[in-house]
């Protein structure tokens, strides 16, 4: 059964939580409105924060689930590396919603719990310490993606569980690559601003 982990790991990463969220609640197509990113950043502009933290948990669980399902299964690490590293793709390419998905943080960091309950915290630590220091969620989730990698290698010991971490990490600082240019211009949107 571990072969069908990572493919349906992907659909269900492939669910946005944000549109179907700002479905429920009558709000805009995040896709369409504010940055255009589906994700819970944008949610929390368009529709407020109930619909904001329901979108991050529902991101955050289809990152989580598939890799407890896989290491409850008793999967290798390299399935379970896989199966995380799909539901991630799934968010960032959606099968369901024209492979336009969002930047992946919340369903990263649900990846990551799945990995290690303190690999996640270690990495949800850092995106809060940069989030209150400076109040800029893309710079935030950037550090902590930075760092992530790192944090598997000496916590972890998996050579594949920390090769997933730094691709994953790697995709999700792509992703960012507009965030980083307005970072270097000083234009990026902070936190309540």
């Amino acid at each position: 059964m571990t072969w069908l982990l990572a493919p349906l790991a992907y659909l269900l990463g492939s669910l946005s939580s944000a549109v179907i969220v700002s479905h429920i609640f009558g709000l805009p197509d995040p896709r369409e409105q504010g940055s255009k990113n589906p994700g819970a950043t944008n949610v929390l502009r368009l529709g407020g924060r109930k619909a904001a933290i329901i979108t991050l948990l529902g991101d955050a669980a289809k990152g989580l689930i598939p890799v407890l399902l896989a290491r409850t299964w008793g999967a290798e690490s390299a399935v379970i590396a896989t199966t995380g590293l799909a539901a991630f793709v799934g968010h960032l390419f959606p099968l369901f919603f024209q492979f336009k998905g969002g930047k992946g943080v919340a369903t990263a960091l649900g990846v990551l719990l799945g990995f290690s309950w303190l690999l996640g915290l270690s990495a949800a630590l850092t995106w809060i310490g940069m989030a209150a220091i400076f109040r800029i969620s893309s710079l935030a989730a950037l550090t902590a993606a930075a760092f992530s990698p790192a944090y598997a290698w000496f916590g972890l010991h998996s050579p594949e569980l920390t090769a997933a971490t730094a691709l994953m990490s790697a995709l999700l600082i792509w992703r960012h690559r507009a965030n980083i240019g307005r970072l270097l211009r000083g234009e990026e949107t902070r936190i309540g601003g």
